[in-house]
């Protein structure tokens, strides 16, 4: 048996689905989250177009950061911000509501187009980006990192 590190399931067309990585967790407050639970539910909102969620050492803690890329013409303003809160609190639970959502312009990928979360938390907590060479875009990194928001 293999396992490729990502939830997934099947389809009654006997297709696959991946909903996400599954070896990535968040702790907040000592609970672990997996970030898939999160990714299941913000990215059926027609708004985002994809998302990236990490954890930021933040007043002696993890709080929770949601990057959202939107769809073209959407703006995240506080109604938005308040549906993702609300629908993540209901459908998974109070701890997986994130601390904090922006919007971004790009998300950071491999260059086999998959997600970075752990780059992304590197860089934001103030550590060396591992595998940095992998990375596809890496300059939305320093963007990223640039973000009044997300300054410690």
């Amino acid at each position: 048996m293999w396992a490729q590190g990502d939830f997934a399931s099947w389809t009654t067309a006997r297709g696959v689905i991946i909903h996400g990585r599954s070896d990535t967790t968040l702790n907040p407050g000592g609970v672990r989250i997996g970030t898939a639970e999160i990714y299941r539910v913000v990215e059926q909102l027609p708004q985002v177009v994809e998302s990236c969620v990490f954890g930021q050492q933040w007043d002696n803690d993890v709080r929770i950061v949601l990057l959202v890329r939107l769809a073209p013409g959407v703006e995240l303003n506080d109604a938005l911000v308040v549906d993702i809160k609300q629908r993540i609190r209901v459908a998974c639970t109070p701890r997986h509501v994130p601390a904090l959502v922006v919007a971004v312009d790009d998300l950071p990928r491999t260059r086999s187009n998959k997600l970075v979360e752990l780059a992304l938390a590197d860089a934001v907590n103030g550590r060396p980006v591992r595998n940095a060479e992998a990375l596809a875009n890496p300059e939305c990194i320093e963007r990223i990192v640039a973000n009044p928001l997300l300054r410690r």
